[in-house]
């Protein structure tokens, strides 16, 4: 699957919007890549996550365990899981904390874990969930994700795959283009407290 295929597939799936949009990290944006549109779509997920293991094996070889951050990187990271063999654990945050594991999941020493996300902005969901893994005995070797729009700035810390990178301009609410500034403004993110 080629990036353009994976394009394609959010446009299908209606999950590539353009107007003018906040993001969950408070950052303007002329593109919103709605990705529940396509995590709403069994089939369709199937089909990227499947991509996205092949791309995983290629790119850090065999895996043990996909962490991925509560609440937007659970299905992809499961279904990553699946079909890289391997188990599927998710951080989540403490009320008003930091990510952190729970429910008894872990990372055993001699595992071998990446860490999967939806999409990437900045890197800030994958970074705050590779600290909370630090004090785990297993290796985190890597992070993938369907697409990154940060154009390879997210600052992740580990090195980053995806299926897709764009560069999508996101800009401060006192720095927008005029042509942005003139659209009204919709939030249509989950997260609104942080850099993604």
């Amino acid at each position: 699957m080629t990036p353009e295929d994976v394009l394609a597939e959010f446009r299908e799936a209606g999950a590539l919007l353009e107007g003018h949009f906040i993001l969950s990290s408070g950052l303007h944006s002329g593109v919103f890549l709605q990705k529940m549109a396509i995590f709403s779509d069994p089939v369709r997920t199937e089909r990227l996550c499947s991509v996205l293991a092949s791309l995983i094996k290629e790119t850090f070889g065999a895996i043990d365990i996909v962490v991925s951050p509560a609440i937007g990187g659970i299905v992809p990271g499961y279904e990553t899981a699946r079909h890289l063999g391997a188990k599927a654990i998710f951080v989540e945050r403490e009320p008003g904390g930091p990510f952190t594991l729970r429910r008894g999941f872990s990372i055993p020493a001699g595992a071998r874990a990446v860490i999967v996300e939806d999409i990437v902005t900045t890197g800030l969901s994958a970074r705050e969930c590779l600290a909370s893994l630090s004090g785990e005995a297993g290796e985190v070797v890597g992070a993938a994700c369907l697409i990154d729009r940060s154009g390879g700035r997210g600052d992740i810390g580990l090195r980053l795959a995806s299926l897709v990178t764009l560069d999508i301009p996101a800009y401060a609410a006192d720095a927008l283009p005029p042509e942005l500034a003139a659209l009204p403004a919709v939030k249509p993110g989950s997260r609104m407290t942080s850099a993604r």
